[in-house]
């Protein structure tokens, strides 16, 4: 008989036998370090970045407040992602890399948990990138989020994960992000 928790012989891991969300029950795993880094953009007009670098954007330090929601968003990230774990989040290091036409914001998070914190860097990033829209959308509403994606991740049964592939011509660890491991 099929029904909602298989997919062929594949069994789906967030639905229960009947079709019904849940979580995956990860008590029986043993705590281990993990850690993911997640990158994204903020595309804008120069004069944008030269106000973010300058200091002189009307509401405020635009890259202060953006590393701050960047660190509540990680703690916050179960409360916005149903199916997502509640981890303890022990750290979290935002950096940003301002250029002529766009912000990069990467975002770390690491702990000592049952399972990863991908989505936990992701929201972060996520969320750092929509605070810098908000604080600079005065000067400038053409500004565009993009290119948020796991770049790295450590830990679990699954292992290590290194993005590999180009994103938008450039190679991973390129001139964005030159401190990223090749």
């Amino acid at each position: 008989m099929h029904y909602l928790g298989h997919v062929g012989d594949r069994k789906l891991t967030h639905l229960d036998p009947i079709g019904r969300a849940r979580m995956v029950d990860v008590t029986p795993k043993e705590p281990t370090f993990r850690r993911a880094v997640a990158r994204g953009r903020v595309h804008m007009r120069p004069e944008t970045t030269d106000l973010v670098a300058r200091g002189t954007v009307t509401k405020g330090d635009v890259l202060a407040v953006a590393r701050i929601a960047a660190i509540q968003a990680a703690k916050k990230t179960p409360d916005l992602l149903p199916l997502c774990h509640s981890v303890t989040v022990g750290a979290v290091n935002v950096s940003f890399d301002i250029r002529d036409n766009y912000i990069e914001v990467e975002a770390e998070v690491d702990t000592v948990d049952r399972t990863g914190v991908e989505m936990e860097a992701l929201t972060a990033c996520s969320v750092a990138a929509l605070t810098i829209y908000d604080m600079c959308k005065s000067a400038d509403k053409s500004m565009v989020i993009a290119d948020i994606a796991l770049w790295e991740k450590t830990g679990g049964r699954s292992g290590p994960y290194r993005r590999v592939e180009a994103v938008d011509g450039e190679e991973p660890g390129g001139d964005s992000f030159g401190s990223f491991p090749r």
